[in-house]
């Protein structure tokens, strides 16, 4: 009885707006202290997150991709992919998917992308003659693309927390973004094509004029991700060598940001979002801990597998709650379900690494589902649309993605290979 009052008390405090690290503390240390263990151990969980060495990735890679979002990056990327392939059928949007997918795993922010490149996205696909319904399920959608490539922070986060080699899930999600882009892409092109859209004339001059403007950031893509799979630092290095590429580009060469005006600004806004990421993360592992001290991952294999006996079903339910739970709240997602699937899958004979792919594509859906889908609302928001208008827009796309999770749901060799 004592026990369900504490649930039902927990939640009324969610839904009055209570923050959700400190549900979660107070949760585990009443469960700690009802088991009759002492409450230092959430505290215990807290400094073991503090020792661990990927954890620096966070707050570099955050701190980066807030100085790519407050300058005129954005823009001068966008020229150049325009410059290079505005001419074919379907270019643009083919651009804009990639472009967006690209500032999204160095933001770490499907928001900040529909926000920052939305604006300019949205008119230049209406001009060329995209119709209307593609270009808003287009940018709703591309918000959340670029969360399989690095250094999205969904990785570093999963990694963390599922207790897996962060460069070997960098390098295993690579291969599904690049499939779900291309058939994104493919359906871009026959779009353009039904609705004839006019390409751009090809110019060596534009191209080298955007080349030349961009000259600093485009090797950004190639020397973090390049340096990661081909094994010259690990995602910790690779975050200080953005951080670092980053701040000298855009405040010494482009000059784009004051290093005394504009950078502690951006320092204090990122670090909020690390902040709460981190207070989250903390007590969140306390939590998690008592679970698995208390075998609840055991308990709900046993219970499970009574049930069901069939990896093949197991994974179709598996998709089913991560797509429920990845739509409403995207990190406590991670934090407080991961390490109770990941042993759970594990009975079954499902790879963590594997899993984590499985786990982030339900990501990038949860983000566009409808209802609750924070991308719908933040192209909603953007682009004065109404919700349903959203819904009926991010269908096609929504059902792209959707056959990209079953097939690497049930094909775990385009990820382990």
């Amino acid at each position: 009885m004592t026990a369900f009052l504490i649930v039902v008390l927990i939640i009324a405090l969610a839904l009055v707006g209570a923050p959700v690290f400190t549900l979660i503390g107070a949760g585990s240390i009443m469960l700690f202290h009802g088991a009759g263990i002492d409450s230092s151990a959430v505290i215990v969980e807290m400094l073991r997150l503090a020792s661990l060495p990927a954890l620096i990735a966070i707050p570099l890679f955050t701190f980066a991709g807030y100085i790519l979002a407050e300058s005129r990056a954005p823009q001068r990327m966008l020229e150049v992919a325009e410059a290079l392939f505005g001419f074919m059928p379907g270019g643009l949007a083919v651009v804009a998917l990639f472009v967006t997918a690209l500032f999204t795993a160095f933001t770490g922010a499907s928001g900040v992308t529909i926000i920052a490149l939305g604006g300019l996205l949205y008119p230049m696909l209406s001009k060329q003659g995209y119709p209307e319904q593609f270009n808003l399920g287009l940018i709703t959608t591309s918000g959340s693309l670029g969360l399989l490539f690095p250094p999205s922070l969904p990785i570093i986060l999963y990694a963390l927390i599922a207790k897996i080699s962060l460069d070997g899930l960098f390098k295993a999600a690579m291969l599904p973004g690049i499939i779900l882009l291309v058939l994104l892409s493919i359906y871009a092109f026959i779009t353009a094509r039904k609705a004839a859209v006019r390409n751009i004339p090809f110019s060596w001059e534009r191209l080298r004029k955007s080349i030349k403007n961009a000259a600093w950031e485009l090797p950004l893509p190639f020397i973090i991700i390049g340096g990661i799979y081909n094994g010259w630092f690990t995602a910790s290095e690779a975050a200080s060598v953005m951080a670092f590429y980053v701040l000298v580009t855009e405040t010494f060469i482009y000059r784009d940001l004051n290093l005394f005006r504009d950078i502690p600004r951006v320092a204090v806004k990122s670090m909020l979002l690390v902040g709460a990421i981190f207070m989250v993360m903390g007590t969140a592992l306390g939590f998690t801990n008592y679970l698995i001290d208390a075998e609840i991952p055991a308990a709900i294999f046993d219970w499970l597998h009574s049930f069901v006996s069939s990896r093949f079903i197991f994974l179709l339910l598996l998709n089913c709650f991560l797509l429920v739970i990845n739509m409403i709240e995207i990190f406590s997602a991670i934090l407080i379900v991961v390490p109770i699937i990941v042993p759970v899958a594990s009975q079954y004979g499902i790879d963590p690494i594997h899993l984590g792919v499985i786990f982030l594509v339900n990501l990038e859906i949860g983000y566009m589902l409808p209802p609750l889908g924070l991308n719908l609302f933040m192209a909603s928001s953007r682009f004065n649309k109404p919700l349903p208008q959203l819904y009926r827009a991010t269908l096609p796309f929504l059902l792209i993605i959707t056959a990209v999770l079953l097939l690497i749901t049930y094909t775990d060799t385009l990820i382990l290979h």
